[in-house]
Order: structure tokens, then sequence, then C-alpha cells
């Protein structure tokens, strides 16, 4: 599979590993937040964190006029979008770059329309590159120093941990003794970052730079917020902030009906409960000829409707041929599973091969409600006999 999707598993199951027990991890979904660069400087500035002063335009009609509103005496304008790489990437217009400086209000005109409506490509993109929307227009300030600064929560000091890294070498204690007032300033955005860190139950709010300007500002001038999803209930406003335009549809849906779910290259279906089980099973899949169409972990507390929803969307993928199921029933009732995928087949006027694996809680009566459904269910005695048999199905 590509190196991409793999990488996006590997950000979900470590977002799953960091639940509060194994008891939680098999029950509860969860998903990241992402904000676009506006949103997180939106938030920043809400906290008495200096940033640039910036605007937001849909249109370069909007751009143009924003920018004049703000009168500065240089630009910076950047493609909102949730990929980074933006000031190395290309537009569908022909257009370099999706980060540029301009002292000039009418080219902000010129440029807008060159990345307004176009798909900007990154190094994290695909190759289709993600459709632009929205512009920020900014001050752009000239820094004299840079630092990394970042909060985060570390599980071995069991809280928020402060990670800073000056750039070329700097001499704290020069500058104490030259210009103790610049401490001071950067002591007090230390603070209140600290305070947004806290009130937004971030799990990271990452600055770089945390930079320095000519005449002896701090500013926030790039941020990245991390959000912990369990304070989902009492972040409404925040959550709420979420744009799912660059998302995959077939995720969004997945959300929506708390299923853990990526889509994949391949035309194998695979639908498993627990993310350890789901890696094997694509693993196995692979080993055994076939491609895996997605990543499906249906999780611990799945219901009957859940099951109907997976199968509707992965039968949706028009590139799947075939549906794997591979259930190992701990916390996971069996017969549930089977009464899912017998009302999904029948519900849907299911077409597709089915290859049902299930072991575990209440498996005998799970087995007899696929045997007696009459449906063209194929059972499977073990883990690799139900790849092999899945693989089989399309060849």
């Amino acid at each position: 599979m590509a190196t991409t999707s793999m990488a996006r598993v590997a950000r979900h199951i470590a977002s799953i590993k960091q639940r509060i027990s194994p008891a939680v991890m098999s029950v509860l979904q969860s998903r990241s937040l992402n904000l676009q660069e506006y949103q997180s400087k939106g938030l920043m500035r809400d906290h008495n964190v200096n940033v640039q002063p910036f605007e937001i335009a849909s249109t370069p009609e909007e751009a143009v006029t924003m920018a004049k509103r703000m009168n500065v005496d240089e630009y910076v304008v950047k493609a909102q979008i949730l990929a980074g790489g933006r000031g190395k990437g290309h537009f569908s217009s022909g257009l370099k770059k999706g980060v540029h400086l301009t002292k000039d209000v009418e080219q902000i005109g010129d440029l807008a329309s060159k990345m307004l409506g176009y798909r900007l490509v990154t190094k994290q993109t695909t190759s289709d590159g993600v459709l632009v929307q929205k512009l920020m227009i900014a001050e752009a300030l000239d820094i004299s120093k840079e630092t990394y600064f970042a909060i985060v929560m570390d599980r071995h000091y069991n809280g928020p941990v402060i990670v800073a890294s000056p750039a070329g070498g700097v001499d704290i204690e020069e500058v104490a003794a030259k210009s103790p007032e610049l401490i001071y300033k950067a002591a007090e955005q230390i603070k209140r970052l600290y305070n947004l860190f806290v009130s937004v139950d971030a799990s990271q709010v990452e600055i770089n730079p945390f930079g320095e300007t000519t005449d002896g500002r701090v500013v926030c001038f790039d941020a990245k917020i991390n959000f912990d999803d369990s304070a989902r209930y009492r972040q409404k406003e925040i959550f709420a902030m979420e744009d799912l335009s660059e998302s995959d549809v077939r995720e969004v849906a997945a959300a929506k009906s708390n299923l853990n779910y990526i889509g994949l290259d391949g035309n194998i279906a695979c639908l498993v409960n627990g993310a350890g089980l789901a890696m094997a099973t694509m693993d196995i899949v692979k080993l055994h000829g076939g491609e895996p169409a997605n990543f499906l972990d249906v999780g611990g507390g799945v219901t009957e409707q859940q099951v109907f929803d997976a199968f509707n969307l992965v039968s949706s993928d028009k590139s799947v041929k075939s549906i794997l199921v591979n259930i190992f029933g701990g916390i996971v009732n069996c017969a549930t599973i089977a009464n899912g995928i017998t009302k999904a087949a029948r519900g849907m006027n299911l077409t597709l091969p089915v290859v049902a694996r299930l072991e575990g809680t209440n498996v005998d009566e799970a087995r007899k409600i696929l045997l007696d459904s009459g449906l063209d269910i194929t059972p499977a005695s073990d883990f690799e006999d139900a790849a092999k048999k899945a693989v089989a199905s399309i060849q």
C-alpha cells in the first residue's frame, strides 16, 4: 500500500494507544481535529497571544479589499490548506509556491486569482493536490531571531512540558543583560500560550517560529494546535470549526457512525474489530496476493446498525470486489456482527462476495445466524483461511 496511506494508519494507531485504559480503548473511537492556520491564529489572538494582523479572503476582490484595509508596508499571502510544505508547492494554475510576499496591493488580486479555486500540490498532498478556497492576507514582519517553541502533554511527566530550541545558539545570559525587556515580553507570551493550552484542552501547541521582530516585538508567526478529542463535549465551539472539505468523504461518513476508517487503494474491503487485528488482516491479505481496500476498525462496542453502516461504506467504494469480515469477539458479541451482516446483505441487495471469520463470544449462535440466512456468505475456519478465500473470490 502507499507510504502515505501507511503513515495515516500509523497515526491512527498512535491515537488509539493514547486512550486512557485498555478497556476504554476497545470501546471509544478517536479522531484528530485539524484546524486551518487562520483558525489556530484566531484562537491565539483571542487569548492575547501576539500574532501578525491578518484577514481571510475567499475571492480575489476580497483579498484586495482586505489588504487595502490593513494598510501595511508588506503583505504575506498564504493558501489555507491543512497540508504542510505550502511554500514549496505549486498550483494547477501554473503558479509556483503557496506562500507569497508582496508590497503591491494590486498584485495581491493577481496572486489570489491564481490561487483560489485551484489545487495546491505539496509534499504532503496527493499528486492531485488540495483545492484552495481561502487565503490568509497577513502583515509581513521582519524576524531578527527565531525560536522553536511548543507545549505538549508528556506521559513521563504526567502533564504538559515546554520544548524550546533557539536557532543559532542564542546566548540567553547575553540577551538578559543587554535586552531584559525581551525576556519579559517572551515570558508574557509563554504564559498566555500556556493559558491557551489549558483553556482549550490542547494536547499540543506548537509555534514555529516563535520570533522577535526587528522592532522588538515577540510574535508567534506560525502555529499548530492539537486537541484532546475526549474534551469535545466542552469545546463544542472549537470542534464546530473543523474543516472537512479536504477530508475523504468516506472517512467523514465513517466518523458519523463512530467507525475508524481509512481508505486505501486495494479491492478487498476489511471489516475488523480492533486496530491491531485490522493491521494484521491487511498484512495477511497482502501476503496471499491481495490488496486491502481499507483500514476499518468497528470497535468493541459495535452495534448492528454500525455493521450495516460499515457494509454500506465499503461497498460504496467502486474498487471493492470482495468483503472480508474478521472478528475476534472478546467484548464484541459475534451474534451482533452476524445479525448486522445479514441485515446489510438483504437491505442493500449486496452482490459482492463476503468471507466471514468469526471467533469468540457467542460464536456458535453467530455461525448459525449466517448459515440459516440462506445468503451467499463464505465461512472461514481461521485467520489465514479467511484471507485465502477473500483473495480467491476475486480471481
